[in-house]
């Protein structure tokens, strides 16, 4: 079995070279064809602090995927047909590093645990960021700490603000690909 890690390593220097960022890498089987699905975002988005995808379009998601299809070929890690989906995380994105729960504070996080706290695998809550390796929340019940490692899947709640903010992130993109042109 193909280790996602590997993959990331392999990708993530090209993918980084062309102005972007690894969000999530994952390997889904299903059927008798897998899909390796990379999320991506502009390099510098977590630097501003910007919400979705930092201004990733459908070219970009091409441009990355060309070139990833290409590493892939060459040292053919996965094994068997697979497809290849290259996304942006989209507004409501899945936060999948420490950092990103510091970077998203504030805003609802729904998130899934592998093993339960408190009889508990499913929170939501808001975010109040990260104490070492601890991701912070506020309940309707209280404050709660849960280990980052304990962590399976957590994900952006779509919120009026979260989209608002989203939106005023959207206009600064717009803006700097402006003064570019």
């Amino acid at each position: 079995m193909v280790q996602v890690s590997s993959i990331e390593q392999l990708i993530e220097p090209t993918v980084e070279s062309m102005g972007f960022g690894l969000v999530r890498v994952r390997l889904l089987a299903g059927g008798n064809t897998q899909t390796l699905q990379i999320m991506i975002e502009r390099l510098g988005s977590a630097e501003r602090n910007e919400l979705g995808d930092g201004g990733i379009t459908a070219d970009d998601c091409a441009e990355v995927s060309r070139a990833v299809s290409a590493i892939l070929d060459v040292d053919d890690p996965i094994a068997g047909a697979y497809v290849l989906e290259v996304s942006s995380p989209g507004i409501d994105r899945p936060l999948t590093r420490l950092n990103d729960f510091s970077r998203f504070a504030g805003h609802e996080l729904r998130l899934e645990m592998r093993a339960p706290i408190d009889g508990r695998k499913r929170f939501k809550g808001a975010l109040r960021g990260t104490e070492g390796d601890r991701v912070l929340l506020t309940l309707d019940t209280g404050e709660v700490a849960i280990p980052y490692d304990n962590i399976s899947t957590a994900k952006l709640v779509l919120t009026d603000a979260l989209l608002e903010q989203a939106a005023l992130a959207a206009e600064r993109q717009q803006a700097a690909n402006n003064e570019r042109m």
